[in-house]
């Protein structure tokens, strides 16, 4: 399924890169055209758009590998567990229709979110599902503000809000989306997203070893071939039951494998500020972390994703208004530090 699922993204990107490509190389061609040499050669990148010091983690920002070319052999019906509803292995690798298990755990989703507007606007909840909960290759959007969700289509439509590393599909399909969506689009996800109920199904694992993983969707799954590994400076979050995950079902559950200590030290770093590290996280998302006004909740949600937007902000990659309260909160955090932010973040109802 991942393999047919990374096949079909890439034919939705295929057009938009061919797009993109031409129109960067007439702009830069255009540039070296009206630059001296001299000029050239003593240009720098803009301070805004340095890549981060340190190289970005393959556990972090995993990438699917090259899809295989045979067409999908399973045409029979997919069944997941407590539903009993039905579909096509055709019909969880549609951009255009996001898989409802249970549509008795949210209110009716509005078309945007329930099968988009071709050829661009895929649908809200195939990627973010339809309960909002997403997966750990992007954003739970459930109970978020509204207006903070807008922004943030804003932002990647602008280029404010970028990422280490760009070639993933989630970011690639979320920018040809923002560059095309319609405010009424984003609107109506905005709303419909921000009513939802935030879930919690993540259980973090403290451990001094964790499972050998594989990419599997663009997050890590369970490689049960080979033996466990040193956890080191990582944390390893996979699906519970990969094949459930692999379904877009919105109630698969999650383990995070954090280090050993890192849930304790994550709670000093965000309640205390972990003697100058940091700025304690209360002040702007609220006493119980949950959020406040247009300032999204961070309690509960995965480990890997939060980790991975602390990354981006510290190394310039996210911009703009929202942001910029938090530059100087991650400005000296070690990747070790961010982990434990996210470890004990991601135990939080």
């Amino acid at each position: 399924m991942c393999s047919e699922l990374a096949e079909r993204q890439e034919t939705g990107l295929n057009r938009y890169r061919v797009t993109q490509c031409f129109r960067v190389g007439i702009v830069l061609f255009t540039c070296l055209l009206a630059l001296p040499l001299s000029a050239l050669a003593q240009t720098e990148p803009p301070t805004d758009q340095l890549a981060s010091p340190t190289r970005p983690p393959d556990w972090l920002f995993p990438v699917n590998p090259p899809s295989r070319p045979d067409p999908p052999t399973n045409r029979d019906p997919v069944h997941v567990p407590l539903s009993s509803i039905t579909f096509l292995p055709s019909q969880l690798i549609d951009l255009f229709s996001a898989p409802d298990w249970h549509p008795a755990d949210h209110p009716a989703m509005p078309k945007v979110v329930a099968r988009g507007r071709k050829p661009s606007v895929y649908a809200c909840g195939y990627c973010h599902l339809p309960d909002g909960s997403g997966r750990p290759e992007n954003a739970a959007l459930a109970g978020l503000p509204p207006a903070y969700i807008v922004q943030q289509v804003a932002d990647i439509r602008t280029g404010a809000r970028r990422t280490a590393v760009p070639t993933r599909a989630p970011p690639q399909l979320m920018t040809e989306l923002a560059a095309v969506a319609t405010d009424t689009d984003i609107k109506a996800a905005a709303d419909y997203f921000s009513k939802l109920r935030p879930q919690f199904r993540i259980k973090v694992i403290e451990t001094a070893s964790a499972p050998r993983t594989r990419v599997a969707g663009w997050i890590l799954a369970v490689d049960k071939t080979g033996p466990r590994e040193p956890i080191g400076e990582r944390v390893i979050e996979v699906p519970k039951d990969v094949e459930q995950f692999e379904h877009r079902d919105s109630r698969a559950e999650f383990f995070a494998y954090v280090p050993i200590g890192a849930v304790k030290a994550g709670k000093e770093l965000v309640s205390g500020g972990g003697q100058d590290r940091t700025i304690a996280c209360a002040g702007c998302h609220g006493a119980d972390l949950k959020g406040a006004k247009n300032i999204p909740g961070i309690a509960g949600r995965s480990p890997s994703y939060i980790t991975r937007q602390l990354f981006d902000i510290q190394a310039g990659l996210r911009a703009g208004s929202n942001v910029a309260p938090m530059v100087p909160v991650v400005r000296r955090l070690s990747i070790a530090e961010m982990i434990e932010i996210s470890s004990y973040l991601a135990t939080l109802h």
